[in-house]
């Protein structure tokens, strides 16, 4: 099993999640964020000052997936979020050795 975590442009979720919802996932936890990459935040002008926004505000999205279905997840989200421009985010994926489902002590794939 693996997690998913991916750091999106937050107008991005509505597609993102569709087309998961559309590839089969049924669920996922998503978060609000701030950071920056490459770009180092940016320059606004409120009132006639200009100011540095360091931190870009960012979405993050985090689901649980099948070994075998993970990289199709990743594919799913990658073209969803993407829109050719710097800040589009990041997609990574990390091993998980155990999901209980709280309700029912369910455990395992059947946990999802």
């Amino acid at each position: 099993m693996r997690l998913i975590t991916a750091v999106i442009k937050p107008f991005k979720l509505d597609d993102v999640k569709a087309a998961l919802e559309q590839f089969g996932v049924r669920g996922m936890t998503v978060s609000e964020a701030s950071g920056y990459g490459r770009q180092r935040g940016h320059t606004e002008v409120y009132r006639g000052a200009e100011y540095q926004v360091d931190l870009v505000p960012k979405v993050r999205l985090e689901v649980l997936a099948e070994e075998d279905d993970a990289d199709d997840v990743i594919d799913v989200i990658v073209k969803a979020a993407q829109t050719g421009k710097i800040g589009d985010g990041k997609v990574w994926s990390v091993p998980v050795d155990t999901v209980v489902r709280v309700r029912t002590g369910e455990r395992g794939p059947d946990a999802l």
